[in-house]
């Protein structure tokens, strides 16, 4: 099968909407300034009400530089200076050091000020070091490790669930802080340039299609895009296309990073999860000391196109061809990509 085309028998098509189909986007969208749910907003009021030092760094993001890149590829990006950002981005995720610290995602270990919303096997709660506007944190309720195998489906439900916002995964060694304890994340799906792109490059199914997979031209890093209306179809594409990709000596399942949303543009219940595999935990260059060194720690929302750079001296020289070239050092080729799905 031709990367490029779809799964089994669909084919590749130009987006069609009946008259009952304009403005679906606005329907699924909310009226709050953040383009989210009305239930996730007033969580998230309800959290920032009584806890000062999270309202104070959502706040805080107000003001935060960032710095436009376009044409990485046909990937406009952006990079964000957030210090606060620190604490993940200089994280230790040796096992010793997993040891040595009680895991922040379990609920005793909680501060008592954060609060939580049931939603089957995980609870939902704010990121209290945002880089969205609206940022969340979607732990396992038991402690358990950082395995996406089994969970796709899942996270399919939240991201029809959480409109208006992207749900990610960091696997063990692309960005997740604590690879000790399942978890997604989301934020604003308006926030992220790659999902405008891909809405816009990709065509939209019709509703009732099977679910199907492509590697979309262009990017700079090789991503396989898996679209459809049934979680359970877009599963087990990703179970096949799972079983491809290689893990490394000592991993557990193999590096990516994935994102997973409602396209801006499409018929109601449209999901696009977004692989993007990965071959390196960070660039050769990552460090805390030394002039050669750069605190960037690649996840999720660098993947979908925000940078994130929590020390001000690596904001203050960061420049397009460095992006290019991280993303190509950490992640898979698009023809890397292309190999694997023509296997499926």
């Amino acid at each position: 099968m031709s990367a490029t085309w779809a799964w089994e028998t669909c084919q590749r098509h130009v987006p069609t909407f009946g008259k009952g189909d304009e403005g679906k986007r606005n329907e699924k969208m909310t009226k709050n300034k953040y383009n989210i749910a009305p239930e996730t907003e007033a969580f998230v009021e309800r959290q920032l009400a009584q806890w000062p030092m999270a309202a104070s760094n959502f706040q805080a993001l107000e003001g935060v530089e960032v710095k436009d890149f376009p044409g990485v590829g046909l990937l406009d990006m952006k990079v964000q200076f957030n210090p606060a950002r620190r604490v993940s981005s200089a994280a230790k995720v040796d096992a010793a050091s997993l040891k040595a610290r009680k895991c922040f995602l379990c609920g005793e270990n909680r501060p008592a000020e954060q609060i939580s919303e049931p939603w089957g096997r995980y609870e939902i709660l704010i990121n209290p070091f945002p880089i969205f506007p609206r940022h969340l944190t979607i732990p396992d309720t038991s402690h358990t490790d950082q395995r996406i195998a089994g969970r796709i489906e899942d996270m399919c439900r939240l991201a029809l669930k959480l409109k208006g916002m992207t749900v990610f995964y960091n696997g063990p060694r692309c960005g997740a802080s604590a690879p000790d304890h399942m978890h997604f994340q989301a934020g604003n799906t308006d926030f992220l340039p790659l999902p405008g792109l891909l809405d816009r490059i990709l065509d939209v199914p019709e509703k009732g299609e099977s679910a199907r997979i492509s590697v979309p031209a262009g990017l700079p890093m090789g991503v396989a895009v898996i679209e459809g209306y049934d979680p359970s179809e877009i599963a087990s594409i990703f179970e096949s296309l799972y079983k491809e990709l290689p893990v490394p000596a000592k991993d557990e399942e193999p590096m990516m990073n994935l994102l997973c949303y409602e396209p801006a543009e499409g018929p109601e219940g449209l999901v696009r999860l977004v692989v993007i595999p990965r071959k390196k935990h960070r660039p050769d260059f990552y460090g805390t000391e030394g002039d050669g060194c750069w605190l960037i720690s690649p996840a999720s929302v660098d993947m979908g196109g925000v940078f994130i750079t929590p020390r001000e001296e690596d904001f203050a020289r960061i420049d397009a061809t460095v992006l290019k070239g991280i993303l190509e050092e950490v992640c898979r080729s698009p023809r890397e990509v292309e190999e694997l799905v023509d296997k499926l």
